[in-house]
């Protein structure tokens, strides 16, 4: 099987789909890899560490493209490479299939199997392969150090023989993956945080990163059984954006994670809070690109509201390409692997599986994803 890595083009992305390790591993077994030239640059990866792998370096890219039996990728494709590809050609990347109907209808009719690595269920056994999981993990990080960079203060307690500097105060809103890691990132270098989640189970674990839980009595919310918190009526947002004013107002540093999967994520930080804030204090918005928690958070831009940065630049994980690519590398290696036929040396698509049919949104000139099928028919 003839396995091609094309290079990203996306403005600013530095991230790899495969490293020069998992390249060995896909070699092992017995695929026939070609990895586009300069492909690993952005993360300090040379076409001869692929080569050393045993990858074929090419430089036409509509060669790679229209040659592949499978493409592995970080983010979507243009329309035009779609056109390049063979009919029957499998395509594993991200694709927001819920807002990128013409990508899916694209994919439908060129007859590519496109998996979208959004879609892997959130189960024990795909932990392994959650590509959204492990980059919220370093974005979570990541965004905390953005914090701390823009601060015009420290964040740990330091008693000098000069006076005592108070330790800094972070707010994080959202603790799913990214939230707490922010909250472990933040600990670790000394400030005060205090947590809230709409879902009360987690609070234990909030806890248990030595931060304060803040308790708001939303009524009947919860979690998915995906694992994502349950989007919050108009009445429920609200209820929480006044019980936090409070402490948005009283922190140095508030950082949002409160996204849902396909929709626009809820406005939880109005203008008014933020003008309540002291001058030089930051908010740092990880659903910015999505529609944003914050009002006046630009996507892709750290602006200033009201003498309070709001951050909002996005990419998070792309901000660290080298960790980040190693661990959507191993998520890519992980799923190909649970789906490859070692006899026939290829990657088999199998609706029977426990795990692809969820990724799985076009196969055979058709869109087979129910949930992305019902809601483009539902345009139509």
């Amino acid at each position: 099987m003839r396995i091609a890595i094309p290079r990203e083009t996306q403005s600013g992305e530095n991230r790899v789909p495969i490293t020069p390790d998992v390249a060995k591993k896909l070699v092992r077994m017995g695929a026939n890899l070609q990895v586009e030239s300069g492909m690993g640059t952005g993360s300090g990866f040379t076409d001869e560490q692929f080569t050393e792998a045993g990858a074929t370096i090419v430089s036409d890219r509509n060669e790679l493209f229209s040659s592949a039996d499978m493409l592995l990728r970080l983010n979507k494709p243009t329309a035009e490479e779609i056109a390049l590809m063979q009919r029957g050609a499998i395509h594993i990347s991200y694709l927001d299939p819920f807002n990128e109907h013409a990508l899916v209808n694209a994919f439908k009719d060129a007859g590519v199997t496109s998996i979208s690595m959004e879609m892997i269920p959130r189960t024990t056994r795909s932990q392994k392969m959650d590509a959204l999981s492990s980059q919220a993990n370093l974005a979570g990080y990541v965004m905390v150090m953005k914090a701390a960079s823009e601060l015009p203060r420290i964040f740990p307690m330091m008693m000098t023989p000069a006076g005592t500097l108070k330790p800094a105060n972070v707010f994080v809103i959202g603790a799913g993956v990214a939230g707490l890691q922010a909250i472990a990132t933040a600990k670790r270098l000394g400030a005060k945080v205090t947590a809230f989640d709409t879902r009360p189970v987690v609070a234990e674990q909030v806890q248990s990163l030595g931060a304060k839980f803040l308790e708001i009595d939303l009524g009947e919310t919860g979690e998915t059984a995906g694992g994502y918190a349950k989007e919050l009526t108009p009445e429920q947002v609200e209820k929480q954006q006044q019980a936090q004013a409070d402490i948005i107002a009283k922190s140095d540093v508030v950082i949002t994670t409160a996204q849902l999967f396909g929709r626009k994520p809820p406005v939880l930080i109005t203008k008014d809070v933020v003008e309540r804030m002291a001058p030089g204090s930051v908010i740092v918005d990880m659903a910015a690109e999505s529609g944003g928690n914050v009002e006046g958070s630009v996507p892709g831009e750290t602006v200033e509201w009201s003498g309070v940065t709001i951050v909002g630049t996005g990419n998070w994980a792309g901000e660290v390409p080298r960790d980040a690519s190693q661990m959507y590398s191993s998520n890519l290696f992980n799923l190909v692997e649970d789906n490859w036929c070692e006899e026939k040396k290829l990657f088999v698509v199998d609706f029977n599986d426990d795990i692809l049919p969820g990724c799985i949104i076009t196969h055979g000139g058709e869109i087979t994803n129910d949930t992305i099928k019902n809601i483009i028919e539902g345009e139509g």
